[in-house]
């Protein structure tokens, strides 16, 4: 009689058409156990995918914009007195070496109405600034409708609308007129949004000639823009306010516009990270669902896991059983929800106009999570599974 009798080993595939059979069996619960899983994996998917694409979308837009613009604006001294720039600070900057291109703009006094019919004290919101006409090109700008100020443009009593200016005042086409104080002025140009100096969208802008003509404009500007080759974005900007202003360089601001989107993208990561923390909640959340699926399958399989016991199926193999059943259902939920979370980004990025990006590696460490949890989740079961004892089972209710 032999008595090296051993247990027979079931194959991979043996071991998971066994342990999809008790998924098969429980198709309802088996989805919305899924579920939990699912809503997880999407949103850290989505979320990592979104920020993914709403980082290269801002990329490109400052290598579109450049970051290699400053502005310098005059503001108070260490005595707390109002600094002026002077009337020749344009061409101080420009004498500076790597500086490509310099121009300014003025605020003047200027109260600005629909029309003369429109009380003096309802200005929509909308100021004036004088400006050079090398402005929109040092900036980057573009006009929507009309042209922008030409050399006979910026000494006349014409004007180009910053786009919310435009919309404020309610003008949609050129060859209107505004009033500026108590002169007559025609709108010649709307311009697109300038993405690096916003507060210029909310500007009705003149030539510095015509500025001094009609709105007694001093000639003394308020804000300097240069750009310069980027590797020298620093050195310039150590020494640009006292280029401009030797002895009061205290009172001047110097500033680089990218860095706002530059903030942007700090504060977009910390969002990010926030939601990255709720999807984890999700998952662990789904984790839990699955461990009580697992735990109430096994509870209702007491007889089936008596028989097997009883025909010779060892504790490894239920164990193995319950383990790779757990491991089907986590993997369900996560391909699942890997799928809805790069469906939507696709489709927001999309929405939003931007290059739509899914890391690989989110989808893969999502995946991993889910057979993380899918372990976690089913070893307690499967080993409670496996040593419950034949007769006993058999003889469960």
């Amino acid at each position: 009689m032999r008595n090296d009798l051993r247990p027979s080993r079931l194959s991979p595939r043996d071991v998971l058409r066994v342990g999809a059979v008790g998924l098969r069996a429980r198709r309802a619960r088996v989805v919305l156990s899924a579920l939990g899983i699912a809503i997880g994996i999407a949103t850290m998917v989505a979320v990592v995918g979104l920020s993914e694409s709403s980082r290269a979308d801002l990329m490109a837009r400052l290598d579109r914009l450049g970051t290699n613009l400053l502005t310098a604006e005059a503001g108070k001294d260490a005595m707390g007195e109002e600094v002026r720039l002077p009337k020749n600070a344009v061409a101080m900057v420009e004498r500076i070496g790597p500086v490509q291109h310099a121009t300014a703009t003025a605020d003047i006094d200027v109260r600005i109405r629909r029309s003369d019919v429109v009380p003096e004290e309802r200005t929509a919101g909308v100021t004036a600034q004088a400006v050079r006409r090398d402005l929109l090109s040092a900036l980057g700008g573009e006009v929507r409708r009309g042209v922008w100020l030409d050399r006979a443009g910026e000494r006349l009593p014409t004007t180009v609308l910053g786009a919310v200016a435009a919309d404020r005042l309610g003008i949609t086409r050129v060859g209107e007129t505004i009033m500026m104080n108590g002169t007559r002025v025609a709108v010649v140009g709307i311009l697109e949004p300038l993405e690096l100096v916003p507060n210029l969208d909310r500007v009705a802008m003149v030539g510095f000639p015509a500025a001094e003509r009609h709105f007694g404009f001093d000639g003394h500007p308020t804000t300097v823009f240069e750009r310069s080759t980027d590797a020298s974005v620093e050195d310039v900007r150590a020494i640009l306010a006292r280029t401009i202003s030797p002895g009061k360089e205290t009172g001047i601001k110097v500033s680089r516009p990218s860095d706002a989107l530059a903030a942007k993208a700090a504060t977009d990561e910390g969002l990010t990270n926030l939601m990255l923390g709720l999807g984890a909640v999700a998952l662990l959340v789904g984790g839990v669902g699955i461990a009580n699926t697992m735990v109430i399958s096994v509870l209702e399989r007491r007889q089936e896991i008596g028989l097997r016991r009883a025909l010779g199926a060892t504790r490894g193999a239920i164990r193995l059983q319950f383990l790779t059943e757990s491991l089907l259902l986590s993997a369900l939920g996560g391909v699942t929800g890997a799928l809805l979370g790069a469906a939507a980004t696709y489709g927001f990025a999309r929405f939003q106009g931007w290059t739509a990006v899914v890391p690989p590696q989110s989808l893969a460490g999502g995946l991993a999570a889910t057979l993380l949890i899918g372990v976690v989740a089913g070893l307690y079961p499967a080993i409670r599974a496996s040593r419950l004892h034949p007769t006993v089972a058999l003889n469960a209710a």
